[in-house]
């Protein structure tokens, strides 16, 4: 086998915030791959970096009463513990806010400069004339230029959905100081993407991307790549662009480059050759484990920069898609999210590391943490079926035969069988089908637990406790559960490591899977894992309480079974906030039940003609199961609220909600008057 040498990247996370399990999909994932490379025999360097520059970063220190590089610094203590708690084990968790980065990232400029690729041209911006600095979108908000709701950002409506200028707004103003923004012009620095719009073409399509994510940028190839901004003007915190007093590298400019200047940093402590990986023509590989996200950056602009600099391009773009839980979108700006520190408070951070592992494939494909799925999943997989084989087997061997293991295969078949595995199951990590490689190794995991059940050790213990027979079979067992922990230890490295431990082995590589242990020592069996503690999700979704909603039911669901009718009114909305909501009559044109649920049915609903003449239907997942049949719901119309955004359930996509009242006991529907035609707004 050929020994590759691989540099391996991960998004940067953003200084501004805590580490959550939506950050952590990605990691564990690029980590998972890294281990698994190192078991193969291979070199692998594995670095990150905090994100740590723009106006963002400037106010969130500002807020906190601490410069910058205090503000950044701390948050770089919190990631990086948060990482190690996780076992993402980077070579180095570097800064962008770095000697290196601040060096690499001019020599970028001035090659792009030389190579004809920077250009510049006055723009108008919106300006605080009280902070004195220009705005970004999501610093300005004002009313809607469409449908004119108040409290909107700068860039696009959440009521309408209507896009627009900043400058469109109506009544804008800043929300860091509250003044009203002026327009004010300003030079800026361009990136010519347009030029190299043909190596983009020709590279996106090399292998380099799945092509579902290919697919996604030939979308943006054809609509015509545009010059992008990368200069931002004071006040910002980051690096100034030569040459352009007051003028900085937007965040985007540096932050991939910290790529570069994390891996310079490691080569001054290791006394690597940096050239070796990112000159051009090199053999060795280049790896950024990436979210969908941010897929733009790095598949057209970030190539686009390295080849004009003379540097060389990734080997490979490895997109993940976004994380749910319980099917709730998790953001940010809304607080939905639970933090690393707040799981890793309540629970094993190995379970989330299995269970992502389950659930991953290498297409870009959205992941719900499901709590209950999780907790089967863990309880059943690890627990019972991988944990379950060393502890009925190493009880025997430990008491009866002084630890000692049988010198004897009594089941070459079978051990075979779990040997060979290991080419298609390799096959498996290097593609990152992560979720093939644990559905094999479980249904190995089912054979050796069948395979011990039949031949019943503990039965054969009680009449003759030292029979060979007994131990053979427990040796088998054993056997069997190296060679699964072999092939699971890159997802599990602390309960690997605590194997290794209990057998008295050397730290398991993958070759290893082609050797038994004969006449073998082991040590004393010590429980491995135990099983996911209900009250510890309780207690993580109770400390994570306001910022995350659980979803079991669609929000027709929730309405339909409160008794609101015997309930007082606690809460007042001012009206302009209940104006944001678009109520529509709907015509019921399809009805049917939902496998595998108890309340829903899903309903395709007629939202009449829009203004181009096209017939506009939504489905809408609703749970009044109960009190209707499918059949007698056709044909009937109810009310939609029409603008709630779409929301990705188990069985599909609800688009809206459906109104309905319920009184504890029984639901009935909102119906309009006789006579309403679907697509009507209701005033």
């Amino acid at each position: 086998m050929n020994t590759r040498n691989i540099l391996v990247t991960n998004a940067l996370p953003f200084a501004n915030g805590p580490i959550h399990l939506g950050h952590m999909l990605g990691y564990i994932q690029a980590d998972i791959w890294v281990r698994f490379q190192r078991m193969q025999g291979h070199t692998v360097h594995y670095v990150c970096a905090d994100d740590t520059h723009g106006t963002a970063i400037m106010l969130g220190a500002e807020k906190a009463d601490l410069t910058p590089e205090q503000y950044i610094a701390g948050v770089q203590v919190e990631h990086h513990r948060d990482f190690q708690r996780f076992y993402v084990d980077f070579d180095i968790f570097h800064s962008t806010h770095s000697d290196e980065n601040r060096r690499l990232a001019s020599l970028i400029y001035e090659r792009c400069q030389q190579g004809g690729a920077i250009s510049t041209r006055s723009i108008a911006q919106l300006f605080d004339p009280e902070r004195k600095m220009f705005l970004a979108d999501r610093f300005i908000k004002g009313q809607c230029p469409k449908c004119k709701a108040e409290d909107q950002y700068g860039d696009n409506c959440e009521v309408c959905a209507s896009t627009y200028a900043a400058s469109d707004l109506i009544n804008p103003r800043s929300t860091i100081s509250g003044a009203t923004p002026v327009l004010q012009e300003s030079v800026h620095y361009f990136f010519r993407l347009p030029l190299f719009a043909d190596m983009l073409k020709e590279w996106t399509r090399s292998g380099v991307l799945v092509p579902s994510v290919a697919n996604k940028m030939s979308e943006w190839l054809q609509a015509g790549l545009q010059e992008w901004d990368i200069s931002r003007d004071a006040p910002y915190f980051g690096f100034e662009i030569p040459g352009a007093p007051g003028k900085y590298f937007y965040v985007w400019l540096d932050a991939p480059i910290g790529y570069m200047a994390s891996f310079e940093k490691l080569c001054a402590e290791q006394g690597l050759d940096f050239g070796a990986y990112w000159n051009e023509g090199v053999s060795t590989e280049l790896w950024h484990f990436i979210g969908k996200d941010i897929v733009n950056f790095h598949a057209l602009f970030w190539p686009a920069l390295l080849q004009v600099s003379g540097f060389r391009k990734p080997t490979a773009i490895n997109v993940n898609g976004m994380l749910t839980i319980n099917g709730l979108k998790m953001s940010k700006s809304r607080g939905t999210f639970i933090t690393a520190d707040t799981y890793f408070a309540n629970l094993n951070p190995e379970y989330l590391r299995y269970y992502f592992a389950a659930k991953l494939a290498s297409n870009p494909d959205d992941l719900d943490l499901n709590l209950e799925d999780f907790t089967l999943r863990v309880n059943a997989d690890l627990v019972g079926k991988v944990v379950n084989i060393a502890s009925r087997c190493a009880g025997f061997i430990n008491k009866n035969f002084d630890g000692l293991l049988s010198a004897t295969d009594a089941e070459p078949g079978l051990t075979a069988e779990f040997q060979r595995a290991a080419t298609e199951l390799a096959e498996h990590y290097d593609a990152r089908e992560y979720g093939k490689a644990m559905r094999q190794i479980m249904a190995l995991a089912d054979k050796a637990n069948a395979w011990i059940a039949e031949q019943q050790p503990w039965t054969l213990s009680k009449a003759a406790p030292q029979s060979s027979d007994v131990q053979n079979i427990c040796s088998v067992g054993l056997n069997l559960f190296r060679l699964l922990m072999i092939y699971l230890k890159p997802v599990l490295p602390k309960m690997a490591q605590q194997v290794e431990q209990f057998l008295q082995i050397p730290a398991m590589q993958w070759s290893h899977a082609a050797s038994l242990l004969s006449g073998h020592r082991i040590g004393t069996f010590t429980p491995l894992m135990t099983r996911v503690d209900p009250a510890g999700i309780a207690a993580m979704l109770e400390a994570s309480q306001g910022s995350l909603a659980t979803v079991a039911e669609p929000p027709s669901a929730a309405i339909a079974a409160s008794p609101l009718a015997k309930e007082p009114i606690t809460a007042e909305i001012e009206f302009p906030d209940f104006a944001k909501v678009d109520l529509r009559v709907v015509k019921i044109l399809h009805a049917e039940h939902v496998e595998g649920a108890d309340k829903l049915l899903k309903l395709t609903l007629d939202l009449g003609v829009d203004d181009k003449g096209h017939n506009v239907q939504r489905t809408v997942f609703s749970g009044i199961k109960s009190a209707y049949r499918p059949e007698d719901l056709i044909g009937k119309h109810t009310v939609l609220v029409a603008n709630l955004k779409a929301r990705k359930m188990k069985f599909g996509w609800s688009e809206g909600m459906i109104l309905a009242a319920g009184d504890g006991k029984d639901i009935f529907l909102i119906a309009p008057h006789e006579g309403a035609v679907a697509g009507t707004r209701v005033t």
